[in-house]
């Protein structure tokens, strides 16, 4: 069984957590938060982490602003290079997602440039 979604919005690495993060509320911590509540919204009911196959997923960043118009529409569809890490972005996707998730060790991640912001998960399970 393979189980598409999308979670809308700028994807978003895991940051580096401290013990104070528990109760303050640094920027990146919160729109982590958010969007870990957002790719849950957007998942619905999952299966547990040991019938997951293969997980993979793509992210879409749009282009800075700054970027001439010409720039942007070049750039759209091609690898994003740049910050989040796409560990990190697979460190939130996976932690978003499953609470144990050492069981997943198959899929293929991917960064490029596009018009919407968004990050498009595939999920193959053995059921």
């Amino acid at each position: 069984m393979v189980i598409r979604f999308t979670v809308y919005g700028d994807p978003v690495g895991a940051p580096r957590m401290t013990q104070q993060d528990k109760w303050k509320q640094r920027p990146c911590v919160m729109r982590y938060r958010a969007w870990k509540d957002a790719a849950r919204l957007a998942a619905g009911q999952l299966p547990d982490a040991n019938s997951v196959m293969r997980l993979s997923w793509v992210a879409y960043f749009s282009p800075p602003p700054s970027w001439s118009a010409k720039k942007r529409h070049l750039a759209y569809g091609t690898l994003h290079r740049s910050r989040p890490d796409r560990d990190n972005v697979d460190k939130a996707v996976l932690d978003a997602l499953f609470s144990e998730d050492s069981a997943i060790a198959s899929g293929t991640i991917e960064k490029r440039w596009g018009v919407a912001e968004r990050i498009e998960i595939e999920i193959e399970t053995n059921d």
